[in-house]
């Protein structure tokens, strides 16, 4: 599995000639980045006589980042998968009027399914940074700039799969399954980026 190479290995690939690893795999990689240090300012903060009062809430959150981490990492894979269908589908033989109306059927699945793996990755980001603004907010000040990283992180990640969800939908024909898709993304980005921005600035203000 991709996760589970050396990060050197990863960035070699990501750099190369090849179609995959790219943009939809680096979008999941950066946001299970921002789920780990989430992680990581929540295990500098529990168990510290300091920070008591919020160890319950750090407990909590430290469940959500590493399932979150966890999902994250699995979705590098699955946006290389969803990719190679996409590739395989135009690759389809296009002789007869069957082959093309084949072809074009199994192009049209493979656009959804690459529009569906960056949005589940920007679903997953936007609470990753729900997470991030939990932890500036509470977590250890000796860890804070964590939390603002972390924040940076996911809110890079949230944008790199809304560029890979935007990429696909002009070029689906279902409109109303496009529709909703940009519409759900943009949703996402208004909510998130917001909250990006605040767990930032909180982090700023703990500094």
């Amino acid at each position: 599995m991709i996760v589970k190479q050396p990060v050197t290995t990863f960035l070699d690939e990501l750099a190369s000639s090849q179609a995959t690893p790219g943009g939809g795999s680096a979008a999941a990689v950066m946001g299970a980045m921002g789920a780990a240090l989430v992680s990581m300012v929540c295990n500098l903060t529990i168990g510290k006589k300091a920070y008591a009062e919020v160890e319950a809430d750090m407990q909590a959150v430290l469940l959500d980042a590493e399932a979150l981490r966890g999902r994250l990492a699995g979705m590098v894979a699955e946006d290389v998968q969803a990719f190679d269908q996409l590739m395989a589908a135009y690759g389809l033989p296009k002789e007869t009027d069957e082959d093309k109306a084949a072809r074009s059927l199994a192009i049209q699945a493979g656009l959804k399914a690459a529009t569906e793996a960056p949005l589940a990755c920007a679903r997953a980001c936007a609470e990753v940074i729900e997470l991030t603004l939990r932890v500036a907010e509470k977590g250890n000040r000796n860890v804070i700039s964590d939390a603002g990283v972390g924040a940076l992180a996911a809110q890079a990640a949230l944008r790199s799969a809304a560029l890979n969800v935007y990429i696909n939908v002009p070029m689906i024909k279902d409109t109303a399954f496009a529709e909703s898709r940009k519409a759900q993304m943009e949703a996402l980005l208004a909510t998130a980026t917001a909250q990006a921005e605040k767990a930032y600035q909180v982090t700023v203000s703990r500094l």
